[in-house]
């Protein structure tokens, strides 16, 4: 479903270059629970935010399905990442705007009519359990609730690939454990694959399938989840 294949990137700093990523290729299944673990600066959350070309690698390439992200032009790419939604650390929820309308910015974007706007709306806001808070603003939500709008926003446009950079990393163990259920909801129910970088091994042990090890740009080894027992924190 998700393949990066021999992919770079490099950053020109002040003082020099940092190569974040060195000749990495990783193949995802479709509808599988992938985890991506590391120190910081490993290269993790680079590598995640290529995968819908956040980050354009310097060389290699990125499919997602058939479609070769690499090879598109700027209005194929803006097409092909309807289909890639993507969960952050700090939520990105615009504040001047109520829960039900930050849901709805992607499919403004995407021209969705209104009235179908609103019932997906109301939809996600269900399947994460927030059917109450759609015209609350995110100042008046906790940090889980913040996340489960997060979720509910990517999800709008009906995503076949989630990705989720340190999603949990700012909240408490009990938050973090129902955020993750609702991760794994969504896989069980619309079958999205989903790529979760942390640093916290317990996340992808708790949620993931397999789970991909990066030190220093580039991937040590990748083994099924059950394999790191006996292992802490990344």
């Amino acid at each position: 479903m998700v393949s990066l294949e021999y992919v770079s990137k490099t950053y020109r700093l002040p003082k020099g270059q940092l190569e974040a990523v060195r000749d990495v290729t990783l193949h995802i299944p479709k509808g599988t629970i992938h985890g991506i673990i590391g120190a910081s600066g490993a290269g993790k959350s680079t590598l995640l935010r290529m995968v819908n070309l956040l980050e354009r690698p310097d060389r290699g390439k990125v499919f997602v399905g058939e479609q070769e992200l690499t090879a598109l032009s700027a209005r194929q790419l803006r097409e092909a990442r309807r289909s890639i939604g993507m969960i952050f650390q700090q939520y990105n929820l615009v504040l001047n705007r109520t829960v039900s309308r930050n849901i709805s910015m992607a499919m403004e974007l995407a021209g969705v009519p209104k009235r179908e706007r609103l019932a997906r709306i109301e939809e996600c806001l269900k399947f994460v359990g927030l059917e109450d808070k759609a015209e609350q603003y995110p100042s008046r939500l906790s940090g889980g609730q913040k996340q489960r709008v997060a979720i509910a926003r990517a999800l709008a446009n009906g995503p076949k690939v989630l990705l989720c950079d340190e999603p949990t990393s700012a909240l408490d163990p009990q938050t973090t454990a129902d955020i993750l259920e609702v991760l794994r909801h969504v896989n069980q129910t619309y079958g999205v694959t989903i790529l979760i970088v942390t640093h916290d091994m317990n996340v992808v042990k708790k949620i993931c399938r397999r789970v991909t090890i990066m030190e220093q740009g580039q991937i040590v080894r990748t083994v099924a989840a059950d394999e790191l027992e006996g292992m802490g924190d990344a």
